[in-house]
């Protein structure tokens, strides 16, 4: 018992020592906006409107959280505004998806380094690729889609992560297509399949289960093809977020359909994305130069989240899973590790998201 109280006291001693506030006591008595940067409504709205009414919970003093949306540019618009303009005394944290593919890819075309940001806790993610079941000749299960006539792929711009990842996807099946790209949200794109104006596209797991399945799947109306796999830079593995439904990941997708694993520049320009949206699908961010008490405050609050057991249910009963949120101290030391990509791939991939498909 002495030995633990001495532990204990140099502890003390230590955070003391470094003038850094408990981080328990940052948020008392202030007003705290989240930003998520898709628009009312998406996947990310929703998980992102979640996490919000639990996140005041546990910073102390802060009886809730309020929740704005800023879309554009496939989520850009709102990821600039968090560098630029936002607010750095910790009173705004940005809940975003699709930050790090961009910067990762093109970082000079950002005005603010994504590097330079916050990164307080990140979640892994996939897309789930869905089609119109009456894309000609017929879609009645996934390997049906390489006999796919007039499929039209909706996404949201040249340079998201999404468009990438699909025509990727497409091109290495060697399906033909049209692209039309540059809706405004998740919702147009899906509005618009519904209205067989596109006949392709992907959502987020919490999405596809809450909103594409009841709405397009379960229908008849739509049919799930395949998944972006989960990949810890080493080797693939099974995640929580697709349990329960009857989809491959591409990976085995492709093997099943054509009897060998993919590979060449494709391959490695998809696998590129993946180990980037397996790794920071969803983040949370802050702006650069914001204290390191807040930092450490949302930080300690999204690591409790996880084991909230009324957040645990409302995720479950909503998404069908439970987000595993990674809210550890070398988040951010990771994070930007996972932006640095080949040379040669970065090359090929922005030659090729400048090259539209042909048909």
């Amino acid at each position: 018992m002495p030995a633990v109280r001495i532990l204990l006291s140099l502890f003390c001693l230590c955070i003391a020592g470094t003038g850094i506030a408990p981080a328990q006591d940052f948020y008392k008595g202030k007003r705290v906006t989240m930003l998520i940067n898709f628009a009312p409504g998406g996947p990310t709205d929703i998980e992102g409107r979640m996490v919000a009414r639990y996140l005041g919970k546990y910073l102390t003093g802060n009886s809730g959280v309020v929740v704005q949306n800023m879309d554009g540019a496939g989520g850009v618009v709102g990821i600039n505004y968090i560098g630029e303009i936002a607010p750095k005394d910790g009173t705004l944290i940005g809940f975003v998806t699709g930050a790090a593919f961009q910067n990762a890819i093109e970082p000079l075309s950002r005005r603010v380094d994504l590097k330079t940001y916050e990164f307080v806790a990140h979640q892994a993610g996939t897309n789930v690729y869905y089609a119109r079941t009456d894309v000609k000749p017929g879609l009645r299960s996934a390997p049906d889609i390489l006999k796919a006539e007039d499929l039209i792929a909706g996404g949201l711009g040249a340079e998201n992560t999404k468009d990438l990842l699909m025509r990727l996807s497409l091109d290495l099946l060697g399906v033909k297509y049209r692209w039309v790209t540059g809706y405004k949200s998740n919702n147009a794109v899906r509005l618009a399949l519904q209205k067989n104006e596109v006949s392709m596209f992907s959502e987020s797991p919490p999405g596809f289960r809450a909103l594409v399945m009841p709405a397009i799947i379960e229908k008849g109306e739509g049919i799930p093809l395949y998944y972006d796999p989960f990949h810890d830079g080493a080797n693939f593995y099974k995640s929580k977020q697709m349990e329960g439904l009857d989809v491959l990941p591409f990976n085995e997708f492709y093997k099943k359909v054509f009897g060998k694993d993919p590979s060449g520049p494709l391959w490695d320009a998809y696998m590129a994305g993946v180990l980037l949206s397996n790794s920071m699908l969803r983040q949370v961010i802050m702006p650069p130069g914001v204290p390191r008490e807040a930092v450490a405050a949302v930080r300690d609050a999204m690591s409790k989240l996880g084991s909230d057991p009324e957040f645990s249910a409302e995720t479950m009963k909503t998404f069908g899973f439970v987000p595993e949120w990674i809210a550890t101290a070398n988040v951010a030391e990771v994070t930007r590790a996972n932006m640095n990509i080949d040379p040669k791939t970065r090359e090929f991939i922005i030659k090729y998201m400048k090259t539209p498909p042909s048909r």
